[in-house]
């Protein structure tokens, strides 16, 4: 009897801190995740750059600096004699739709043929190949640059409307939004396009109780005593308020401006295999005639 009753006090308690396996639960990783990005916005590739590079935060967005030293060699290797691919997602993607005419009319006067290729270049308006030019304030070149801009046009269908892609670096976004706005007097539409709610993780701890009792498995349960179930978390990006509206169209000239950043990933591809790359990942679509 002494022997039982020395063996109970001597038992450890139980503790109260989850083991590694309960916190590497995928329930848990997802609200873990998402608290940790209310500052920073991360990549779909964060995971991945996070283990092998050294992490900065910039621009709203938390990006991979430089390699650490046991992948150096591993990223030379493969720009050298391989392929080695870049996440460039977090530059911001402008979308302009509306009549061709009318697109060129107004951008031209952002832009300058004595700098090189401009929007209505003749290879870049059928949308087979990508171009670069300098922006400026509106009738104000050589005066008031905005900043390097990448473009493409979407290959036309026969349709006088088209749609323009402009990629811009997250630091001019703002900026360069602003201008393209001002030049097409476009406005906020009437049912503003916001971005579905964001739930922080404050508010899952308010709604989500975790129940704890000896002996039996940890389980997260709602008000109604339900199982909850993890709410995928909708972000916009590190330049954005998910609050505000992210299109706005002109009732002048039916231009629309939409910021679709985030929404279209970018990559880059450098090393002499990429396009045996590009090859064997990506196959032709049949085309369809109906």
């Amino acid at each position: 009897k002494k022997q039982a009753e020395k063996a109970v006090h001597q038992k450890k308690e139980q503790s109260k801190t989850k083991c590694r396996k309960a916190r590497r639960r995928h329930i848990n990783l997802v609200a873990e995740f998402n608290r940790r990005q209310r500052k920073s916005i991360w990549l779909e590739t964060h995971i991945w750059h996070a283990k092998r590079f050294h992490m900065v935060k910039k621009w709203g967005y938390c990006l991979g600096n430089s390699p650490t030293e046991k992948s150096y060699r591993a990223c030379y290797r493969a720009m050298t004699k391989h392929c080695l691919l870049q996440d460039l997602s977090y530059y911001c993607c402008l979308e302009l739709t509306g009549k061709e005419n009318e697109l060129l009319k107004q951008l031209a006067r952002i832009c300058s043929i004595d700098t090189g290729l401009t929007f209505q270049e003749a290879c870049c308006l059928s949308g087979r190949f990508e171009g670069s030019l300098n922006l400026y304030r509106a009738d104000r070149y050589p005066e008031d640059m905005l900043g390097p801009v990448t473009f493409i046009w979407k290959p036309r269908d026969g349709s006088e409307h088209r749609q323009l892609w402009i990629w811009v670096h997250p630091a001019l976004k703002q900026d360069i939004l602003k201008e393209l706005k001002a030049i097409f007097q476009c406005s906020e539409p009437e049912e503003m396009c916001t971005t579905e709610s964001v739930t922080t993780s404050i508010q899952e701890e308010q709604q989500v109780e975790v129940v704890i009792s000896p002996g039996k498995k940890r389980k997260k349960e709602d008000k109604e005593g339900e199982k909850a179930v993890p709410v995928k978390k909708i972000i916009g990006d590190g330049t954005r308020d998910p609050s505000q509206s992210y299109s706005w169209i002109s009732q002048t000239t039916g231009v629309v401006i939409s910021d679709r950043s985030m929404e279209i990933l970018r990559y880059r591809l450098i090393g002499p295999l990429s396009h045996s790359v590009l090859t064997e990942t990506l196959k032709a679509a049949s085309v369809q005639t109906v």
